[in-house]
């Protein structure tokens, strides 16, 4: 059976992805765990000149986090209801952060799956702020980034992006092949880069990684950088339609350049389709 953790804040981006989690994974035997972290703003508790009004908002905090998991898990028994899931709620005080890591621990949690935010407007992926945030503190578990517009209906097309410089191990991309196993995607391998004369290792990854892909529909593509990779990736997958972007999680290689490409400040990565991002046990 699959752990997936789903952080919720009852926003429009929570709800989304939660549903995104339920039809992705609708074929397989799953537990979803709902987590709510709730941290109260020390802004509004100083506010109270009243140290028993503050309490009070303290204590009706874990109520109100309990309360609203059991609605969500309600509706989705009553709406979503599936033989091969569970659900069961989680709530704690605390960052959300520190939260999503205890859960991955002591449920064994196979697959996190978040809404994102940052600008309502364009309803995307903004990397940069907290989906950053979770991607660089969260390294030993596959995350799956929604974007609050995206509506699930089949994962079709799969992007996976890569400079080849890394060996990918079997395991590494298990949790993706499981998907594209089950929805009989087509693999669009897509090597974005100045120039594409390959090193000896770097052909020899590029072969392992067609082989990895052998039994599903593959092709390989390359593309010039014209501004930053980050706006290279997001072109191609829009362009193929893509219905998923996945990628492998190397600390000071690829992944980096996607959340520190000083091109663009404050907004790195936008995308309107889900980014898988595979933790890299190699």
């Amino acid at each position: 059976m699959k752990q997936i953790l789903l952080p919720t804040d009852f926003s429009e981006n929570s709800w989304n992805a939660i549903l995104t989690a339920i039809k992705l994974y609708a074929w397989m035997e799953c537990k979803f765990y709902l987590l709510h972290a709730y941290e109260p703003s020390t802004q509004n508790i100083a506010g109270f000149k009243s140290s028993a009004r503050a309490g009070a908002v303290y204590q009706s905090l874990p109520e109100a986090s309990k309360n609203q998991l059991a609605e969500v898990k309600k509706y989705l028994d009553e709406h979503h209801f599936n033989p091969k899931h569970t659900f069961e709620t989680i709530s704690v005080s605390g960052d959300l952060i520190k939260a999503i890591h205890q859960c991955i621990s002591r449920y064994d949690v196979d697959v996190l799956v978040m809404g994102t935010k940052g600008s309502t407007a364009a309803k995307q992926i903004f990397m940069g702020s907290w989906t950053v945030k979770v991607l660089k503190n969260i390294k030993n578990c596959t995350l799956i980034a929604v974007p609050s517009s995206f509506d699930f209906q089949k994962l079709n097309l799969v992007v996976f992006p890569t400079e080849y410089t890394h060996y990918v191990p079997k395991n590494v991309l298990r949790p993706l092949l499981e998907l594209i196993d089950a929805w009989k995607s087509e693999v669009m391998i897509f090597h974005v880069a100045q120039e594409f004369m390959l090193s000896e290792t770097q052909q020899s990854n590029k072969e392992i990684l067609k082989k990895r892909f052998k039994k599903h529909p593959t092709s390989v593509h390359q593309v010039t950088i014209e501004t930053t990779v980050a706006e290279a990736i997001r072109s191609f997958s829009e362009e193929q339609t893509a219905d998923m972007i996945a990628l492998t999680a190397h600390s000071h290689d690829f992944f980096e350049k996607l959340t520190q490409e000083p091109v663009v400040k404050k907004v790195t990565f936008r995308t309107k389709v889900p980014l898988m991002v595979l933790p890299d046990f190699g």
